[in-house]
Order: C-alpha cells, then sequence, then structure tokens
C-alpha cells in the first residue's frame, strides 16, 4: 500500500489540482502522464517544480497530480499552489520559504463575468449617431 506524506489543493482561475506526494525519487505525474509531456512548455514544467526547488527536496518526493479545468497556464498556477500546500502538510518548517516566494497564496484573479447590454465584460456594443 502506498502511503500518502501530504495532499494539497491548489487552484487558480478555473482550474484545481489535487496533489499527493509520496516518498520516491523526484517523479512528477500529472493526469497519467510525465510532466514534460503534459505540460510541453518549458515555464509551466518549471513553475510546478519551484515549490520543491524552494524547499530543496527534488529527488525526495514523488508527485501524483490530477488536474482539470481552465487552460495550462491556470493548471500549471493550480499545480504549484497544491504542491505548496502538500509540502506544508509534510514539514511545516517549509511554510515560511514558500510564503516568502508566494506559492501558498491563492491567486483571486477571475475572468470577469458578461453584463447584458454589453458584448463582453465592460465593452459596449458600437454606437451609431444616426
Amino acid at each position: 500500500m502506498i502511503k500518502n506524506l501530504g495532499i494539497g489543493t491548489g487552484r487558480r482561475k478555473t482550474s484545481v489540482a489535487r496533489v499527493y506526494v509520496r516518498d520516491g525519487s523526484g517523479k512528477i505525474t500529472v493526469n497519467g502522464r510525465e510532466l514534460v509531456q503534459y505540460f510541453p512548455q518549458g515555464e509551466h514544467a518549471i513553475m510546478v517544480r519551484q515549490p520543491l526547488m524552494i524547499t530543496a527536496s527534488e529527488n525526495k518526493f514523488d508527485v501524483l497530480i490530477n488536474v482539470y479545468g481552465g487552460g495550462s497556464n491556470g493548471q500549471a498556477g493550480a499545480c504549484r499552489h497544491g504542491l505548496a500546500r502538500a509540502l506544508c502538510q509534510i514539514d511545516q518548517g517549509n511554510v515560511v520559504s514558500l510564503r516568502s516566494n508566494g506559492f501558498l497564496t491563492r491567486d483571486p484573479r477571475m475572468v470577469e463575468r458578461k453584463k447584458y447590454g454589453r458584448r463582453g465584460a465592460r465593452r459596449r456594443f458600437q454606437f451609431s449617431k444616426r
């Protein structure tokens, strides 16, 4: 039986990530695929790894992530948030370094809803004088 050392839920925009941290050699799996396969853009893969780099635990744990909703940037941010929360569960000493880098703060920015009488959230329809 595999034991999860830490579990974290990360959110950003409309993405939600469930992160499970286990003992291992540093393998990160996202939705059943390798990290670099799931996030082919290099900056997204680096973003997910950041909490492990800050806490110097890149090769100590295996990370299993289930993520859904939103686009690739939101999903990468949600994975980073969830991983940071899971690492705090494992060791409370990580909280200071992760908080100072902003990984424990949930990014509250969402897409503003479309209003009636408007073309978008704030954009108005074209005005015609005649």
